[in-house]
């Protein structure tokens, strides 16, 4: 990767630190699960009654602890993620008293959320925020879904303060992040962050393999019910906007959840976001660890989404997933003409669409051109593909959903 990519200087110089004392970042960083329990449990007053009807929680912690520290993740990849493993459990903790203390907020449903997937590049992203800003629709912005219950200590900084260590510091840690993908704790997030507290779902192995942990999409799409009823309580009913590529690849166990959502499904050429998906992966793993297998991660996301993208198609012929609650966007109809493809997808789920809504929509891209951040260029032929060969693999796929090749 430093071949691809150049390291902040003070990125560097933190890594270094291990170096200095041996070369082990586990002795500046330790990651042990009994400690990381005993601290988040001292903190809150002790550990909660309840589990949130998932007995099977704390051995699956443990599993991922012990995951994440046989990791190979240099100094600063290990602070991150102890970071992140420690304000999730507080964050799980804190929700199963506030659900031991109101039962009732179970009981509140969580109709018909409107659930986007596709791969990176197809136009996810910008789809979540142009549709977060219907005034039917609610989307879970980064600091409210690391912090979605109120933190017990005083004098804490804002929570969009808080967020910014977990969203806005990984293009800190790697620039080229911003091009790609733009994380900030003041914008709709991915169900993936929303989820980390299940210790369940995809965000973990983001970073790399986690050796002894498996991910459990059923347990993960109950957690997050869960989160949304604590996030809605109190606030009168709620549509909710939600959005990861993950969905992609478990469409069957979201409707199992969520039998009334509304899934988006966003298509676009898969020579152009293949690729894409690949060099993200290798660079959310660069900013952990200095060991990325950029080869064999191109292998496995040209492979794992070809699969997704083609069991798309038989899942509704089948009837594996019900068919009319799916809603396809075409990333080319929705940069060539955002308001008309939108006002389409929102009449299918029967959301008004009204002049207001429009302007806003219009408004919001005009101060979020393409690019802004700069310009993620890539080419298949870069991360060891071509353009044909992933249009070979995925050809089942374009032509049931009537993909276009682009240029």
């Amino acid at each position: 990767m430093d071949e691809r990519f150049t390291r902040p200087d003070w990125v560097r110089r933190i890594n270094y630190m291990a170096d200095s004392i041996g070369g082990r970042p586990h002795d500046l960083v330790p990651i042990d699960a009994g400690d990381l329990l005993k601290r988040a449990s001292d903190a809150l007053g002790g550990m909660p009654a309840g589990d949130l009807d998932d007995p099977g929680w704390q051995p699956r912690f443990e599993s991922l602890v012990a995951a994440v520290n046989n990791a190979p993740f240099h100094v600063l990849g290990r602070l991150m993620t102890k970071q992140e493993l420690l304000r999730s459990l507080r964050t799980r903790l804190l929700l199963t008293a506030a659900i031991d203390a109101a039962p009732e907020i179970t009981a509140e449903p969580v109709r018909a959320p409107v659930m986007i997937a596709g791969p990176a590049r197809s136009g996810t992203s910008i789809l979540f925020e142009l549709l977060a800003l219907h005034p039917d629709l609610r989307a879970p912005i980064a600091a409210e879904a690391l912090h979605p219950v109120s933190l017990p200590e005083a004098g804490l900084a804002d929570a969009r303060l808080m967020g910014e260590c977990e969203q806005d510091f990984w293009a800190d840690i790697q620039p080229e992040l911003l091009a790609m993908h733009e994380f900030r704790a003041d914008l709709p997030v991915e169900c993936i962050t929303l989820t980390t507290g299940s210790f369940a779902g995809f965000h973990w192995n983001l970073f790399g393999p986690m050796e002894g942990w498996i991910a459990d999409p059923a347990v993960n799409y109950e957690y997050e019910r869960q989160i949304l009823q604590a996030l809605q309580h109190g606030r009168g009913p709620t549509r909710w906007a939600l959005k990861t590529p993950g969905h992609l690849f478990t469409m069957p166990e979201l409707f199992d959840a969520f039998d009334d959502a509304w899934v988006v499904q966003t298509h676009r050429d898969p020579a152009r976001v293949m690729s894409s998906v690949a060099s993200l992966t290798s660079v959310i793993q660069w900013t952990r660890t200095d060991e990325v297998d950029v080869v064999g991660n191109t292998e496995i996301v040209h492979a794992a989404f070809a699969a997704a993208l083609n069991d798309s198609a038989d899942l509704r012929t089948s009837g594996a997933v019900p068919a009319d609650r799916l809603v396809d966007v075409h990333y080319t109809e929705l940069v060539s003409d955002p308001t008309a493809t939108l006002g389409t997808a929102l009449e299918q789920m029967g959301l008004p669409f009204s002049d207001s809504y429009a302007a806003a929509v219009l408004d919001y891209l005009a101060h979020k051109p393409k690019g802004k951040y700069g310009v993620h260029r890539y080419e298949p032929e870069d991360w060891g593909a071509t353009a044909e060969g992933l249009r070979a693999a995925t050809a089942h796929y374009m032509e049931y959903f009537g993909v276009v090749e682009e240029g």
